[in-house]
């Protein structure tokens, strides 16, 4: 048996944000709570919804204080000016960790008796739906609009806990590239490799079937086409709404299927070095698709380097295969992102609680080879 879980209604296209106020009539909400960080306040995107409210009268109460790589405490916070906001749908303005922390807000709302935060870690027994969600991603990475899943950092562990559950799927999503056309380049790059290893690893995982195929490849055949181009020129349009497609399209993958230990391995740097994970991603996927080769999954690299526009008629599994991880390493290099984790402060004195960290992952289940703490721990070394 398979099960595959979608969010209730997405938009897509340049100014699809608009039909935010038809939903919002349509379900006779009240007030919104618009769930955002501050960076998106000073470069002026939430104008493109505060302008938008006003202009219709709806009322509104802004919290900010969303961070990169949320914790517990985030979402403490968010709970608490939730309830003081007294509004009845939530707008997430942001790239993933906003997303995310405002389906913990959501979520906790609905069901208190999880108001710890740890309890939601893994696969949490939740009765409630979310409180109703609008999500107005400003990435192309993370598909939280479209996924069953969260993360949220436990700082007092240094953990960065996945929380699965079909209560917390956004009520709409709204795909709009005039919210994504200040995203710096390097956000660009990292939010779109994010993308890649989410559809590469839907791909080979072990829950993989035909219709996450379909998903993962459409994905990963428009990436490989548009991320460079977004990177190369953020307001190129064609680019950005492509890539929000990809992203989306992957999310509805993996957000049924799962992951392996590309996410594994990358969920750690996030949480005890608060590594962008879109970032930690990136530098891990050559590395670990190679580790994967040797696996039941070898012939769908074929798939992955044909969807990379390779010719892989003449070629032996392996062969395209090798193919296929030298795509994802060229397009990884052409959009700078760093080589070792080095150069981001890891040290090898920090791999054996990294590699512990990871192996006891909730994604390392779904890694198409069985590994183990040494495997995981060799696989840092080679990028350290």
């Amino acid at each position: 048996m398979q099960r595959i879980i979608l969010n209730e209604t997405s938009y897509f296209g340049t100014g699809c944000r608009r039909e935010a106020i038809h939903e919002f009539n349509r379900n006779k909400f009240k007030k919104v709570f618009l769930a955002t960080d501050a960076s998106l306040i000073k470069c002026g995107v939430i104008k493109l919804l505060t302008d938008m409210l006003d202009q219709n009268n709806i009322k509104y109460t802004i919290f900010d204080e969303i961070v990169p790589n949320p914790t517990k405490e985030n979402v403490w916070h968010g709970l608490k000016a939730f309830k003081k906001s007294k509004a009845d749908v939530i707008f997430a303005l942001g790239g993933g960790s906003v997303i995310d922390t405002a389906k913990a807000i959501g979520i906790v709302t609905n069901n208190p008796k999880f108001k710890d935060i740890v309890s939601l870690s893994g696969t949490a027994s939740t009765t409630n739906k979310s409180v109703p969600i609008f999500a107005f991603p400003t990435t192309s990475g993370t598909a939280a609009e479209v996924t069953i899943n969260y993360v949220i950092t436990d700082e007092d562990r240094g953990v960065k806990m996945v929380c699965v559950d079909p209560n917390d799927i956004p009520m709409v999503a709204f795909l709009d590239a005039d919210l994504m056309a200040t995203m710096p380049k390097s956000i660009t790059a990292s939010t779109g490799m994010d993308a890649l290893t989410h559809a590469i690893e839907c791909l080979i995982t072990k829950g993989a079937w035909e219709m996450s195929d379909m998903f993962a490849l459409e994905a990963i055949k428009v990436i490989s086409k548009y991320l460079k181009r977004a990177y190369d020129n953020g307001n190129d349009i064609e680019a950005r709404e492509k890539m929000a497609y990809a992203q989306y399209v992957a999310g509805m993958g993996f957000s049924n299927v799962g992951l392996g230990i590309v996410h594994s391995m990358a969920h750690p740097l996030g949480g005890r070095f608060n590594i962008a994970h879109g970032t930690a991603n990136a530098m891990l996927l050559p590395t670990v698709m190679k580790y994967n080769m040797e696996s039941a999954s070898l012939p769908k690299y074929r798939l992955i380097a044909e969807a990379f526009g390779v010719n892989t008629s003449k070629l032996t599994d392996e062969q395209a295969g090798k193919k296929a991880v030298a795509c994802v390493e060229k397009l990884k290099q052409s959009l700078n992102i760093p080589k070792k984790l080095s150069e981001l402060g890891i040290k090898e004195e920090d791999l054996d609680v990294l590699s512990v960290d990871a192996f006891n992952d909730v994604c390392t289940g779904g890694n198409p080879r069985e590994t183990s703490v040494k495997d995981i721990r060799a696989l840092y070394k080679k990028i350290l």
